[in-house]
């Protein structure tokens, strides 16, 4: 069941939903409560285990990698001067149908309306692409694929992003980011297997993290938030041989002393669920997302899009 925490962050999500709504935006996908459905406290007993060898190009500085920081190859070609242009980054959570009784229904996307979401995308000249491609951009002008680039993320590691949202994109060419918790969604709950870790990285999918365990890091001494950050960033450099180059605040929520940890942790920066597009005027700590709801049609997710480009920074602190 969710913690208490998580579920405080739920009505403060709500909140804000209702506030977009009321500036006009579509309703329907706006926000929800924290970062997803989840079968255990936070600090469950399934813990991630597997020692993936395969390198990425291009993904960074991982284990025996020849990588920059930002994600592109060392001694890759300079392509212009950094870019300008701003991304919508969206957010999914569990791609299949709410189960009875879901406390948060919403963060379940059938997988019938996601793959016409995501048709719905490609047709209106959309191409996903990586974190590490975006911020390669911003600071190098390294080139972007054709098209209007946007990030697809997955939070927290459901087995259902493997088995339903990878087939979807790799048809369309395209990859997706996984902000994987370590703890407290073990395979047997719904949770990703290390096998399928490797094989989303295998299609050339971006591993980032949420940290050991969904835990609510405003409430965390300085030990215990160390842990969660850096601590997940070096478990998972070490077992998949990636960069694991951008954290993704549980629930959203973080503060200065958060940011501090995930900047010393050496995190190339971090995602929000404050809606808005990431710009890189912007800090990189406080990037947004746009959370994807269940029911959403593909005219209403391209709607709401257009809605939040325009929307002002991500707040200096988020729950709390």
């Amino acid at each position: 069941m969710l913690t208490a925490a998580v579920a405080a962050a739920a009505a403060l999500v709500i909140a804000l939903q209702g506030s977009s709504t009321r500036r006009g935006r579509p309703g329907s996908a706006a926000s929800l409560s924290a970062n997803a459905p989840r079968p255990g406290s936070g600090s469950g007993s399934g813990s991630y285990s597997g020692s993936g060898s395969r390198s990425r190009s291009g993904s960074g500085a991982g284990s025996g990698c020849p990588c920059s920081s930002d994600g592109t190859a060392a001694g890759g070609p300079i392509e212009g001067p950094p870019g300008h242009t701003a991304v919508p980054i969206l957010m999914y959570h569990v791609i299949a149908p709410a189960p009875a009784g879901a406390p948060f229904p919403g963060l379940y996307v059938t997988p019938e309306q996601f793959a016409a979401q995501m048709r719905a995308l490609k047709a209106a000249g959309w191409n996903a692409v990586t974190l590490d491609q975006v911020q390669a951009y911003w600071r190098r002008g390294v080139r972007l694929p054709a098209g209007k680039s946007l990030v697809v993320s997955f939070d927290n590691g459901y087995n259902s992003q493997y088995t339903q949202a990878l087939p979807v994109l790799r048809s369309l060419g395209w990859v997706g980011v996984e902000n994987l918790q370590l703890s407290g969604l073990p395979p047997s709950q719904g949770g990703l297997g290390p096998g399928q870790i490797q094989g989303l990285l295998r299609a050339g999918w971006e591993l980032d993290t949420q940290g050991f365990s969904h835990a609510d890091l405003v409430t965390l001494d300085a030990r215990e938030l160390r842990h969660q950050v850096a601590g997940a960033r070096a478990v998972l450099r070490r077992r998949y041989h990636v960069p694991v180059n951008w954290f993704c605040y549980p629930s959203g929520h973080y503060d200065a002393a958060v940011i501090a940890q995930v900047r010393a942790a050496g995190f190339t920066g971090s995602t929000t669920v404050v809606p808005g597009w990431a710009s890189p005027a912007e800090d990189p700590y406080r990037l947004h997302r746009l959370r994807v709801l269940g029911g959403t049609s593909p005219q209403e997710l391209l709607a709401l899009i257009a809605a939040i480009r325009e929307d002002p920074p991500a707040p200096p602190s988020y729950g709390t």
